[in-house]
């Protein structure tokens, strides 16, 4: 799904940036890294991963859940360390969000890329592994 769908208006708006969004399966899962690099910052319910390249992508793990401080999310890396894409960063499990009262979208932001640098963004449902969009 895109930005514009996230049932939140920072990330709707694409004030932080441009990207898309996933509305995850229900049920335990991992969040995982959509490109290779080092994780620069790491949150139970957020992480960036910067490229080789110096470019940044963010992975939300649903909305408003900083709230939670952690509980109902597990950490799989650390901060730091370099990760493939497709490899598993943070457990967690979108039916819980959702049961919370939350949503369990899963906004993935490219920092600092200018407006109508992403193209080719996947539609209808992805896979680990699937390019989300490209960064031109």
């Amino acid at each position: 799904m895109g930005l514009a769908a996230v049932p939140d208006p920072v990330f709707s708006a694409g004030m932080v940036g441009p990207g898309t969004a996933i509305d995850p399966l229900r049920g335990p899962g991992q969040a995982v890294a959509p490109i290779a690099g080092k994780i620069m910052k790491l949150h139970p319910h957020a992480y960036v991963i910067v490229g080789d390249d110096g470019r940044g992508v963010l992975v939300h793990l649903g909305i408003d859940t900083v709230q939670l401080k952690g509980e109902g999310f597990r950490l799989l890396a650390a901060e730091g360390d370099r990760v493939g894409a497709g490899q598993p960063v943070v457990a967690w499990d979108p039916a819980a969000i959702e049961a919370g009262g939350r949503s369990p979208v899963c906004p993935i932001v490219a920092l600092d890329a200018l407006s109508g640098a992403l193209t080719g963004f996947a539609e209808g449902a992805v896979h680990v592994g699937d390019e989300l969009f490209r960064w031109e």
